[in-house]
């Protein structure tokens, strides 16, 4: 009966955090649907005949916002992610998911209040956005801290790949709801979201459960001793060794220490340029096929929301092969080498049909972010639970927040770089996201070739 309830509880919990990470990533969204609103091509748009105008070009905007401010605005959230992730080990997973969820949503909502207050200044919105980037970065590493701590190693690439589905389908959903308000009142685009954000803290405070070592009994067991680990692998009783017997390592690791991690280096610096690739199609897709397939806002949202959808796959399946293969590095590396030359052709054909786009995003979606996918999720999870720790559990925050945090150095500079290089030409945004791809497998190489080697080495063993 108590492996029965433990049961349900694990399932509820990854069932919460990933309602959770969704509204992070919808509350996240309307910025890139809602950019082509503030910052408008205004020599498409009908003048009134009694408007005043000094500049033709950008009568129409929502001042003060225009291409450069927008870019900005998108880099903000990302930059802060080593001081939450690390900060938040040290609180009550509860406590810290909860106050993030709850004030970014009331941030959320005070950048769609601008549009009713009829505020221009972008000392507001910058102080807004900034301290919404804030709240956002205490999502990631506490989630994936929680879930690593209720399941164990075996299947934990399909579990999380299928659990990681909450970024894509946060973001077709924030594309979506965002939509149906942009072209209307844009500042809805904001408010339904950040309402949204902010009740799912409200539920996380009263319902989220951090560890299952609430669970056993009274004894409040490690839930990577050993003793603990039997009911991860479906044992049908539960350990009654004493609570002394599990080690409770819980001193903090120190940043050195989780970068000392073998392949914590590798998996980040990996991290950074792929997340630089997929954060630039996050927010710059539905402008790029509002450009070259000249669709409207909304139309070009709904379009964008395939390459999440591709995502999903993408993820999924990433998470089998790496549980199948034991190759976490190989299946990686695999999918970053095939996403490069999709890139190419996407950019090349990818308008050239209806029928063609909607492949070529599925397609792209799915090699982008499964690579993306497994490392801040499984990756993240194998490496803060490495031997080497000793089962220290308190460690996978640090370490998520690491790797996390490196992506994020590329999850800014990927939109901000799209903006600068954009002007002259999508064929060179296309080139950029191309030698990420390629210099992100470069990065897993070593890892690679240790994990083949192994492969090798095993197989004469097997023979003999």
């Amino acid at each position: 009966a108590e492996l029965v309830r433990l049961d349900r509880y694990r399932g509820f919990t990854l069932f919460l955090t990933f309602l959770f990470y969704t509204a992070y990533h919808l509350s996240r969204k309307p910025i890139s649907i809602v950019k082509s609103e503030l910052h408008r091509n205004c020599s498409t748009v009908i003048r009134p005949a009694d408007l005043n105008i000094t500049d033709n070009a950008t009568w129409c905007d929502w001042a003060p916002f225009g291409e450069s401010v927008t870019e900005l605005f998108e880099t903000q959230d990302h930059l802060v992610s080593y001081f939450f992730g690390i900060f938040g080990e040290r609180l009550p997973l509860r406590y810290y998911l909860s106050a993030g969820m709850l004030l970014s949503g009331l941030f959320t909502c005070l950048f769609g209040f601008g549009y009713y207050w009829n505020i221009h200044s972008i000392w507001y919105y910058g102080f807004v956005q900034a301290m919404n980037g804030l709240m956002q970065t205490t999502g990631w590493p506490a989630v994936v801290a929680c879930v690593g701590n209720w399941f164990g190693k075996g299947k934990r690439g399909f579990i999380m790949g299928v659990w990681n589905s909450h970024t894509s389908v946060g973001n077709i959903l924030g594309s979506l709801i965002a939509g149906v308000f942009v072209s209307s009142a844009w500042g809805m685009s904001f408010i339904v979201p950040g309402i949204i954000i902010a009740s799912t803290g409200i539920l996380c405070f009263f319902f989220l459960v951090e560890s299952k070592c609430f669970f056993i009994g009274s004894k409040h067991m490690n839930p990577f001793s050993p003793h603990s680990e039997r009911i991860f692998s479906g044992s049908s009783a539960i350990s009654s060794e004493p609570a002394e017997a599990a080690e409770d390592h819980t001193e903090a690791i120190s940043f050195c220490g989780a970068l000392s991690i073998p392949g914590v280096v590798e998996f980040s610096l990996c991290l950074l340029f792929a997340k630089l690739v997929s954060y630039t199609f996050l927010y710059w897709l539905p402008l790029y096929i509002s450009n070259v397939a000249h669709f409207e806002a909304k139309e070009a949202g709904d379009m964008s929301t395939l390459f999440d959808v591709g995502g999903i796959m993408g993820g999924i399946m990433a998470g089998l092969v790496s549980d199948y293969t034991g190759g976490r590095a190989t299946t990686c590396g695999v999918m970053l080498l095939a996403a490069a030359p999709m890139l190419f052709l996407y950019n090349y054909i990818g308008q050239r049909s209806i029928g063609t786009t909607i492949g070529m995003l599925l397609l792209c979606g799915g090699l982008v972010n499964g690579p993306y996918a497994l490392i801040t999720t499984a990756v993240s999870a194998d490496l803060g639970t490495h031997e080497s720790l000793r089962g220290n559990a308190r460690a996978l925050s640090t370490v998520t927040a690491i790797i996390d945090g490196t992506g994020s150095i590329g999850a800014a500079l990927g939109p901000l770089l799209a903006g600068l290089i954009s002007p002259s030409g999508w064929n060179n945004v296309f080139y950029m996201l191309i030698s990420a791809d390629v210099l992100a497998c470069l990065f897993l190489s070593r890892l690679v070739y240790k994990e083949v080697k192994g492969w090798c080495g095993r197989a004469p063993r097997q023979r003999g």
